[in-house]
């Protein structure tokens, strides 16, 4: 950031905001057109220092990385006919943001209005021009060859199933272990299993080259519940073990927990607070096992078709071509097993998720 902008962010007056998710949002006008507006934003986002994570013709989002005094935020600016919206949003689980969007959002305002500045009539007619041959990949140029594709190997859907079965076993055996031990921290293990799961996703759709997201996402699910499930009946056999009571049946345990309920410290919050943590555990576990998954498949997508040939295949479409017109362009450069083709529509699609990852918030 420069020093004027440094200057200028001391001076703005700041507007706090309380809630969930903090935000704030200003509107000004340009004289701009569509065209060069979202190539200036993007310049007036590397001036801040702020990291571009998704444009298209009418928005622009970077994020503010964050750090040991905040969760960061996440800025959008969307061109509507003239008019400009300015949002940040903070991040994370901040619930005051003590003036922060306020000043993001005037900060943003100030430098893109010097930043337009810099430009006259004859520099915004070539940042036009070169906008639209960067949008419509006139510069590309098609190679005479691309990568062959590699060994190919058909998807076998049994390895996530039987290693997403023993991975959720040997958690579940873990996790009974730290709970019958009194060490188990609520929301920090939930997060450990979660973790743990995403590792072992990932060796497994490398392994298996399974790439259905949906399928992939139902034996998740299925983790998730066995892990919690197979957590209390590993209990039910430790704890008869250690102490020695006369048996008892697996159904009578869990009703003997219910009836004791969750103790935290010296509150008893009975079988209500013990449902919920079970249902939190499944919760927050899936969720973010969900997201390690998402970007598991999408690393292993992206890697396993060399880029080359996936800007081939997107430069077709760009210029508006059909999926099979695509299908026999590959076929002529070597790729002409459907299964190959498929793998670099999705490597495509995983360019889009990756986006999304990084937008989230």
């Amino acid at each position: 950031m420069t020093e004027e902008l440094k200057k200028y962010e001391s001076t703005i007056k700041k507007k706090h905001s309380v809630s969930w998710s903090p935000k704030y949002d200003e509107e000004f006008r340009t004289d701009l057109n569509r065209i060069v507006f979202i190539p200036i934003v993007v310049k007036t986002f590397e001036k801040l220092g702020w990291d571009l994570v998704y444009q298209d013709e009418k928005s622009a989002e970077a994020k503010i990385k964050r750090d040991l005094w905040q969760w960061g935020q996440k800025i959008t600016v969307t061109f509507d006919y003239g008019k400009v919206k300015v949002k940040s949003v903070s991040l994370g689980n901040e619930f005051w943001d003590i003036g922060r969007n306020s000043k993001r959002v005037k900060l943003f305002i100030y430098a893109f209005q010097q930043t337009e500045k810099e430009f006259d009539i004859e520099a915004l007619t070539e940042l036009e021009q070169q906008t639209e041959k960067a949008n419509n990949w006139d510069d590309y140029e098609i190679p005479e060859s691309l990568p062959t594709p590699k060994k190919r190997r058909e998807p076998k859907l049994w390895i996530p199933i039987v290693g997403g079965l023993l991975t959720a076993l040997l958690l579940g055996y873990v996790v009974a272990i730290l709970s019958v031990k009194g060490i188990y921290v609520i929301g920090l293990f939930e997060v450990g299993v979660a973790l743990a799961i995403g590792f072992a996703f990932k060796f497994l759709i490398k392994a298996s080259n399974f790439t259905n997201y949906d399928i992939l996402n139902y034996t998740l699910i299925g983790m998730v519940v066995l892990v919690y499930g197979s957590n209390q009946y590993f209990q039910y056999h430790i704890i008869l073990q250690e102490i020695n009571y006369e048996a008892i049946g697996f159904f009578e345990f869990l009703k003997l927990r219910l009836e004791a309920g969750l103790t935290i410290k010296s509150l008893n919050t009975g079988w209500i607070g013990l449902v919920i943590s079970w249902i939190f555990q499944l919760g927050f576990t899936y969720a973010i096992g969900m997201l390690r998954l998402a970007s598991n498949l999408t690393s292993y997508q992206l890697e396993r078709v060399p880029m080359k040939v996936v800007d081939f295949a997107f430069y077709h479409f760009v210029k508006d071509k059909s999926e099979n017109q695509v299908r026999s362009e590959l076929s002529k450069m070597g790729w002409t097993e459907e299964q190959d083709q498929n793998e670099v529509f999705e490597s495509i699609g995983a360019l889009q998720g990756a986006t999304e990852l990084n937008r989230m918030e």
